[in-house]
């Protein structure tokens, strides 16, 4: 299995990068990034691009590829909707469709959140916009497809948030975390989780096309 993997140098994503590598099923792993991951491998790939916007720059180099796992995003606190509209649903569109230009049996895996709103009708906006970024990668044509709604993650394996503040968020949770797994089982899961999931799912697929935390486990097994 060829990988891409896009959001490597954040939380989630470098989790998932993490499991890639370590994965004897995954044969090449491709990065995109606007900066260096920082991971040495010799099944890795990385290419520095500073405008995802504009992936056809990159010709062929995207060619070959079975599996896209997603993990790009951010915060929407403090965000106008404008801005979180072009980085969570014209981003992830203008990405998918590069790719399945470039490779039209591919699979995209993308991380969504938890409480996303597939109707598009929620009084949150960050839930509207997260829940119509999902149903255009359903509907894209990707020979499947499917979404992940996370809540609280803990970061494994030297994973953290870029940002600062809510990587103090993260430590100060991360010390409670076997208590929120006891209390909210369905809401906590971790980035090793995460990515063994999708994994799992890009190999041999799931029943539904939408995972909450509670399918995380299933599929990681």
């Amino acid at each position: 299995m060829r990988v891409i993997v896009f959001g490597a140098t954040g939380m989630l994503g470098n989790g998932i990068l993490r499991e890639c590598l370590l994965d004897g099923d995954v044969e090449k792993v491709l990065v995109v990034s606007r900066s260096k991951t920082g991971a040495v491998d010799s099944k890795l790939t990385e290419i520095i691009q500073k405008d995802l916007f504009q992936l056809a720059e990159l010709g062929s180099a995207l060619d070959g590829y079975d599996v896209c796992l997603y993990a790009l995003g951010v915060s929407s606190f403090r965000m106008p909707e404008a801005g979180y509209r072009r980085l969570t649903l014209d981003l992830t569109v203008a990405i998918a469709r590069a790719l399945l230009m470039h490779n039209p049996g591919m699979k995209f895996l993308f991380i969504s959140g938890a409480g996303s709103d597939g109707t598009c009708k929620s009084s949150l906006m960050w839930a509207r916009v997260k829940g119509e970024a999902e149903n255009s990668i359903l509907g894209m044509g990707f020979a499947d497809a499917y979404c992940f709604r996370p809540g609280f993650v803990q970061p494994l394996h030297g994973s953290m948030p870029k940002v600062t503040w809510i990587r103090g968020i993260y430590k100060v949770m991360s010390a409670v975390f076997p208590l929120l797994q006891w209390l909210a089982p369905n809401r906590v899961t971790t980035t090793e989780e995460l990515a063994r999931a999708m994994l799992n799912v890009a190999k041999r697929g799931f029943p539904k096309k939408v995972l909450e935390v509670g399918d995380f486990r299933a599929a990681a097994q």
